[in-house]
């Protein structure tokens, strides 16, 4: 299906390693994953979406984006349709407002159980769908459920209601659609639930049966010596419960970041003061 890659840091870094030059860097992994890409980076607070419906190895846009990104909060998406046709409206990422969005995964029968999701999203935010895709409603479902606890637009949106409109996102779905299925190779016409979502401060990431990995630390930050913000943290896991980075991808990349595999529904996320936070959605 689709791959995912979401970096959020203290400190303005550019990904293009990330995204284009090590070995299996998302743009490598495009061949598979041919039908368009989409990233989404925070300039002085606002989020700026760049989508293509080309392959990203074959696009030379890509390689300029991912060339002058340098910012604490980039997602990227490679995107293998499964429901909605070719075009930039179903491209991943999605936005609205401060808040940016990826899903690797399908709601299975979705043609039949459209109608009555979009029926659930709040109508002030329903009127936004544009596209046909799965994972756009899925989004708006997603936001109607934040938009019951707390101001999508404030400032500092708190991490704990992000993670209980997960909950209660995932949990209504699988009502309609199934219930996740937990196998990687799984058929593509199951429901999976795989996500990140950030206001360019709060990310929080789900991992709803496609495989998502996380990383905060490093074995050794080759800045080490020159950058201000380095810590004990950067070198091995938080003792404190902050982080300087938190990175997620489908699969581990190449570089000095120590990986770790997150289990089905498993969510992790850090707030706007860069706050762990590692929990489940069942």
């Amino acid at each position: 299906m689709c791959r995912i890659f979401g970096f959020r840091s203290v400190i303005q870094s550019q990904v293009h390693r990330s995204l284009v030059s090590a070995d299996n860097a998302l743009m490598q992994q495009s061949d598979r994953h041919p039908d368009g890409w989409g990233v989404a980076y925070y300039n002085a607070g606002a989020p700026h979406v760049i989508k293509s419906v080309a392959s990203a190895m074959d696009d030379n846009l890509f390689q300029r984006v991912s060339g002058i990104v340098s910012s604490e909060t980039v997602l990227a998406h490679l995107r293998k349709a499964t429901q909605g046709a070719l075009s930039i409206i179903n491209t991943h990422p999605f936005q609205y407002g401060q808040w940016v969005f990826v899903h690797n995964g399908n709601l299975a029968g979705f043609s039949e159980i459209r109608d009555e999701l979009v029926s659930r999203v709040p109508p002030v935010l329903r009127r936004f769908i544009l596209g046909d895709s799965d994972s756009e409603v899925l989004f708006y479902l997603l936001l109607g459920h934040m938009a019951k606890r707390c101001e999508l637009h404030r400032a500092g949106f708190p991490i704990e209601d992000v993670i209980a409109a997960v909950r209660d996102t995932v949990a209504e779905v699988s009502e309609l659609a199934g219930e996740p299925c937990l196998r990687d190779d799984g058929p593509p016409t199951e429901t999976y639930l795989t996500f990140v979502l950030t206001n360019g401060t709060t990310m929080v990431a789900h991992q709803g049966g496609k495989a998502l990995h996380f990383t905060t630390w490093k074995k050794r930050c080759p800045e080490r010596d020159e950058c201000p913000s380095f810590g004990s943290e950067c070198e091995q896991p938080t003792q404190s419960g902050f982080v300087k980075h938190l990175v997620v991808s489908s699969e581990p990349l190449q570089g000095h970041n120590v990986w770790t595999a997150m289990a089905p529904y498993e969510i992790i996320g850090v707030d706007w003061r860069m706050q762990l936070s590692r929990t489940t959605a069942a």
